[in-house]
């Protein structure tokens, strides 16, 4: 076998039980596992940052593999919208926090399985002593902040970091290892996109079955470098189209400038992450203003004259809209701004607050001076304002 990312110590000394041997007697007759890779699987400590999406697939396959300790991190609550994708959870669980509801799923999966569950946020604070337990992780995060922050401290303490991201019909996945002889995270991305510009899965959707494919590429990659076999997608990022069924590989090189692990790396231990991803440092962006829901409520209720526009695609309105508010898509603002009267106090809403927020820039930029973003848009409104609205 290849060279494994589990020291000796530690496989070599772990046993079977009986119904151990059975478990996965389908491993220990394939000449790349045997016994030996079985023992590695064991003594492996595998941590997954999100029990969502990417993590359920991911940790599910991880814990029915054999592989010995598994950490979780997430420190959300699990909601009816998740079942479309994350498996981890079912309709049962609603409600509760996701490390509980994957904490019986993964033990009934394998009940040999040492589960650690981290219900918190993974932050600067925490994240060394938190990574430093496991010797890889299978990041399954969906914000930038936490990637940035996992990327980091994978290269400080130069564990492997194996890269997931889902949008709609596409995903990628990929490992990182500068210590491994590839890039991080930051050698692709050196900075954030500006805040707002990317939509995430609630704003924009996700095909419910693909983060089971990229999450079960990334168990794979996981227990390839824990098995010590096969060639690992260190320097290579495999992209996905569902909606095509096509796959695409791009080849990925390290940095030498790079911050964190490149030559001369000024990045020496966990920043502000949040602030790094805000577009606060070196980027000057206007504050957009802003409306809460109960202060538009509020103007509903007295009568006061404005305009309330929707900037969601038509299917979204179809499916719930707030009442008195007028249809124009973001995409077909550009086209219809004599629809609208710069002196008019205009309201802009969406799912979520970011495409409608990207709109208020953009009317700006065209001479509005009166135009207002609501804040949380209409998920928000239908959270403290008018539960009778469907939600999507």
């Amino acid at each position: 076998m290849s060279e494994s990312i589990i020291p000796q110590e530690r496989w070599s000394s772990a046993d079977f039980t009986r119904e151990e041997l059975n478990r996965y007697s389908r491993h220990l007759i394939m000449p790349e596992v045997t016994a030996v890779g079985q023992k590695r699987l064991k003594a492996a400590r595998v941590l997954c940052v999100g029990a969502g999406g990417l993590g359920s697939p991911a940790a599910l396959y991880l814990a029915a593999a054999g592989v010995g300790t598994i950490g979780l991190v997430d420190f959300d609550s699990v909601d009816v919208s998740n079942l479309q994708r994350q498996i981890l959870h079912g309709t049962k669980d609603i409600g509760r926090r996701k490390v509980s509801s994957a904490h019986d799923r993964l033990t009934d999966i394998n009940p040999n399985l040492v589960l650690h569950s981290h219900d918190c946020r993974l932050e600067s604070e925490n994240a060394i002593e938190i990574v430093g337990n496991y010797d890889l992780v299978l990041d399954g995060s969906d914000n930038f902040a936490t990637r940035y922050l996992t990327n980091d401290v994978c290269v400080f303490l130069k564990k492997p970091n194996v890269y997931g991201s889902i949008f709609r019909f596409d995903g990628q996945t990929t490992v990182f290892a500068p210590y491994l002889g590839g890039p991080c995270y930051r050698c692709m991305f050196p900075e954030p996109p500006p805040p707002g510009s990317v939509p995430n899965c609630a704003d924009a959707g996700v095909l419910g079955v693909l983060p089971g494919i990229i999450g079960v590429m990334q168990a794979t990659e996981a227990i390839k470098l824990i098995l010590g076999i096969g060639e690992s997608l260190l320097g290579r990022l495999v992209h996905l189209d569902a909606l095509q069924m096509r796959f695409r590989e791009f080849k990925l090189r390290r940095d030498p400038n790079c911050p964190v692990c490149g030559e001369n790396p000024t990045v020496l231990e966990p920043i502000d992450y949040e602030q790094f991803c805000s577009g606060t440092t070196g980027r000057s962006e206007s504050t957009v203003p802003t409306i809460t829901v109960h202060a538009l409520n509020s103007k509903q209720q007295s009568g006061e004259p404005f305009l309330l526009v929707d900037v969601r695609e038509p299917f979204e309105s179809d499916l719930a809209r707030i009442a008195g508010s007028k249809l124009m898509p973001l995409g077909q603002l550009p086209d219809r701004l004599d629809e609208l009267n710069q002196q008019e106090v205009t309201v802009l809403y969406c799912k979520t607050g970011l495409r409608s927020e990207r709109a208020v820039r953009f009317l700006q930029t065209a001479g509005f001076q009166n135009v207002y973003n609501l804040a949380g848009g209409i998920d928000a409104w239908i959270d403290e304002i008018d539960p009778s609205i469907p939600k999507y």
